[in-house]
């Protein structure tokens, strides 16, 4: 399995969405429904960050008076 951590959004929400739907159809016990909901809350955090760190960026491009996009160093690396 591979570690939250190093997943892209893609990867995640694949993952997650499946776990939904593994969940949904009830045919897994008890133990292994507990560690799919554990990994699913941990994959929703991800994506949740991940889309938080994408809307960041694109609020650091800047338009122009005359129509320019240029782009606001960002905050986020300091």
């Amino acid at each position: 399995m591979q570690p939250i951590e190093s997943m892209s959004f893609e990867e995640s929400l694949r993952e997650l969405e499946a776990i939904v739907r593994r969940l949904e159809e009830g045919k897994t016990n008890l133990e292994e429904a507990m560690q799919a909901y554990e990994r699913g809350a941990g994959l929703r955090a991800h994506c949740e960050k991940k889309l938080k760190d994408a809307r960041l960026r694109v609020e650091q491009i800047v338009v122009g008076a005359d129509g320019s996009v240029t782009t606001k160093p960002s905050d986020l690396d300091v």
